[in-house]
């Protein structure tokens, strides 16, 4: 049996993953009471830069969520489990003290100017080079140093179901050309849906490759491991990358290798193989191409992720011509986040939808440049159902 709820993200995709140790179960006891409520708006009470950040709270039927200012973060998403109870789906932390802690790691965040990397850091644009701080090795990573997930948005609740998040990014701004206005609105649908849409426009030209960082634990945020979900791709290639994680310029077959997602299979079935490609990125870090490699104007399925405990199933839905699958490498457990528990290794992943990594150094791919009097747009859904 299916129960089906639906929720939407409009959006142009981004990183990492989160989540509790392994094994640790859903939130115990001494926890029940926040783990139905999520974070408190006094903890996210602060003031950055002279702009004071905030919690808001969206809520349309049996879907919520909790939203900050801070970088634009979702910081809690409660969606139906195959009981009907109310599960906070996306990893996170019970403060703003906790997310300016653990910034490097973007959980949550609004990405920008550019998700995912860009290698040496530099780009070229009508013949005239631009430099972005290094922040990943010799490369740079979601926008540099300091990416649009480390600001407080301008923000404004239109209703009990919409926030409207802006944010002025200067000419300059980590090197990137152009002064760039860009507005994102969330919204709960009356059909269970959360809609994120982004648009962008510049004053010169520029790149744009905006998205959502948010770390899905579909059994529940804190819950363990997420190398027992499925995971299913709708695309038949995918990206390689060298050991600093950019690009080859390849786009190489996924069948007959791991990267082979193309029927519903296990995550951890062959995270841990002999195989080059895992090892550069530690596990799963890699860009896969959906459809047919290009922008489209209309939603596509680019992926479905199964839970093996909750029952919930989220499936992707994008415009954009790549998806980042990335299962949480990097958390070590260093991180004290929701509920108690720790980012441990592996406990969350991210599928973000956006054009490839570093394109703006290979012409042959899909462009993320935008021109004055042009409108970057871009749409991602997210559907959730369930299963007994």
């Amino acid at each position: 049996m299916m129960k089906k709820f639906t929720l939407i993200l409009l959006a142009a995709g981004a990183l990492y993953s989160c989540g509790g140790p392994s094994g640790s179960g859903q939130p115990g006891a001494a926890d029940t009471a926040k783990a139905a409520t999520g974070p408190r708006p006094e903890t996210f009470a602060d003031t950055i830069d002279g702009k004071a950040a905030h919690l808001y709270e969206l809520q349309n039927g049996p879907i919520r969520a909790l939203i900050t200012s801070y970088g634009g973060r979702v910081v809690s998403l409660f969606v139906p489990d195959k009981n009907g109870n109310a599960t906070d789906v996306v990893e996170g932390f019970d403060s703003l003290a906790g997310y300016r802690r653990a910034k490097g790691a973007f959980y949550g965040a609004l990405i920008g100017r550019y998700g995912n990397r860009i290698g040496h850091g530099t780009f070229k644009l009508d013949g005239k080079t631009f430099s972005i701080p290094l922040n990943n090795g010799a490369n740079a990573l979601h926008g540099g140093t300091r990416g649009y997930d480390d600001y407080v948005w301008d923000g404004e609740k239109k209703s009990d179901s919409t926030l409207t998040l802006h944010f002025s990014s200067k000419d300059g701004d980590m090197g990137f050309p152009g002064n760039l206005q860009v507005t994102v609105t969330y919204t709960l649908t009356a059909q269970t849906g959360l809609k994120i849409e982004y648009t962008a426009t510049t004053d010169a030209k520029t790149v744009v490759n905006l998205t959502n960082h948010a770390y899905y634990n579909l059994n529940g945020a804190g819950s363990g491991t997420i190398l027992n979900h499925k995971l299913q791709v709708f695309g038949t290639g995918y990206t390689p990358v060298d050991t600093g994680l950019i690009p080859t310029g390849k786009i190489e077959p996924v069948a007959g290798t791991p990267f082979d997602f193309t029927k519903p299979t296990v995550i951890g079935d062959r995270i841990n193989g002999d195989n080059v490609q895992l090892k550069n990125g530690k596990g799963y870090d890699h860009n896969f191409v959906i459809g047919n490699g290009k922008p489209s104007d209309t939603l596509r399925h680019a992926a479905t992720v199964w839970a093996d405990q909750s029952g919930i199933v989220m499936n992707i839905y994008s415009m954009e011509p790549g998806l980042q699958f990335y299962t949480g490498n990097f958390m070590d457990g260093s991180h004290a986040m929701k509920y108690g528990r720790t980012d441990a290794h592996r406990t969350g992943f991210c599928v973000e939808t956006q054009h490839f990594p570093d394109s703006p150094n290979e012409p042959s791919w899909p462009s993320t440049e935008l021109d004055p009097g042009k409108t970057y747009h871009t749409i991602t859904l997210y559907t959730f159902s369930t299963t007994k």
